[in-house]
């Protein structure tokens, strides 16, 4: 008898521990681990996606935007992977002017729509109404992220990198770049640039151009 209650003690305490050590290595799920396993295509929101834009000269600034055609992001893991935009050209609209200071004059001549001889002093609207910006990888860089693709503008591609502030979730993601500059005129955006000209004294356009990225996208 003795032995027998001796055994059902061992084989209870033998349970016991199993059992322990089962719920042990059950895995923990945290909500930072829910986020790390987002994965899917988000497609920007157009009404709530933008670029803007400065250009300077001597003489002052201008600023703008120019809005988003289509496009997406792809995430996986809770890490944006992949994306592809393309950027409205025929939506270049001048911020700092009103109608009475030159506003329609400045975006004519940004789009290229007026004088014939002046369609190409800059993006040429007509020839390349839009332009593309398609991610290659993002990365880690001094506690935030650079995001790093290709940019196409008058069939022109070239790298560009950016730092960015990203939030993603299971529903949407939002991209705010930090400003940053591109030189125009390695898309051959050459319009009076003393880079390229040489006898313009101060009637010249700075060839970089300011940019803030804004994106938003939901599943």
């Amino acid at each position: 008898m003795k032995k027998n209650i001796l055994a059902l003690v061992v084989l209870s305490f033998i349970t016991v521990v199993s059992c322990k050590k089962e719920e042990k290595t059950e895995p923990v799920v945290t909500e930072e681990t829910k986020e790390n396993t987002v994965t899917g295509f988000y497609t920007v929101d157009n009404a709530q996606s933008i670029i803007n834009w400065e250009g300077s000269k001597p003489t002052g600034k201008h600023t703008g935007t120019i809005a988003l055609k289509d496009g997406n992001f792809e995430v996986g893991d809770g890490k944006i992977t992949g994306g592809t935009f393309t950027i409205d050209m025929t939506s270049i609209t001048v911020t700092d002017l009103t109608e009475d200071t030159g506003k329609t004059d400045l975006e004519t001549h940004l789009k290229g729509t007026g004088d014939k001889e002046a369609e190409d002093h800059f993006f040429n609207i007509t020839k390349f109404p839009s332009s593309n910006f398609k991610i290659s990888s993002v990365t880690e860089a001094n506690g935030g992220s650079m995001v790093n693709g290709t940019l196409t503008i008058k069939d022109i591609t070239k790298e560009v990198s950016f730092p960015a502030e990203i939030v993603i979730t299971d529903t949407d993601v939002s991209l705010i770049s930090d400003s940053f500059t591109i030189n125009r005129t390695l898309w051959g955006v050459n319009y009076a640039s003393k880079s390229i000209f040489d006898d313009l004294k101060d009637k010249f356009v700075n060839d970089e151009i300011g940019l803030v990225i804004k994106v938003k996208a939901t599943k």
